[in-house]
């Protein structure tokens, strides 16, 4: 199934590993809000936690080029530390609503999302990222 990916830390253009991964890979970069999440800080890069009314997530939804798709998810899944099965992975790589906002149009993307052992720490003792946009952290 190939879906845009929703980028919403250091995978954003001006970040640190957009160019590293992203740069000449993408047909497009566009802003979008992810739903029902919150964004905590990281030791470098952000987590979004899935909270039900929780909050909105900011990011851009990228969609790669076609012949460029299989090997990105691969290293992009290497970079999150996502193994499918495997409880150490720290994120999960999910299919989820994502909302452009250029038209408010909720389309599928993949979404890494902190994995659940990730989560709870998080949730107990984690720094929110208020407004969900890790470009404005302090």
């Amino acid at each position: 199934m190939t879906l845009p990916f929703f980028v919403y830390g250091t995978l954003r253009p001006g970040e640190a590993n957009h160019d590293l991964f992203l740069r000449g890979r993408t047909r497009s970069e566009e802003p979008g809000r992810l739903a029902d999440a919150v964004l905590y800080d990281g030791p470098g890069y952000p987590y979004a936690v899935e909270e039900p009314g929780g909050g909105v997530v900011g990011g851009e939804l990228v969609t790669a080029l076609p012949e460029a798709y299989e090997g990105l998810l691969a290293e992009l899944d290497r970079l999150e530390e996502y193994v499918p099965g495997d409880p150490r992975s720290l994120y999960v790589r999910v299919e989820r609503k994502v909302v452009r906002d250029a038209d408010g149009v909720a389309v599928p993307a993949w979404v890494y999302l902190a994995a659940p052992a990730v989560a709870v720490r998080l949730r107990a003792r984690g720094r929110a990222i208020a407004g969900g946009d890790w470009r404005a952290r302090v």
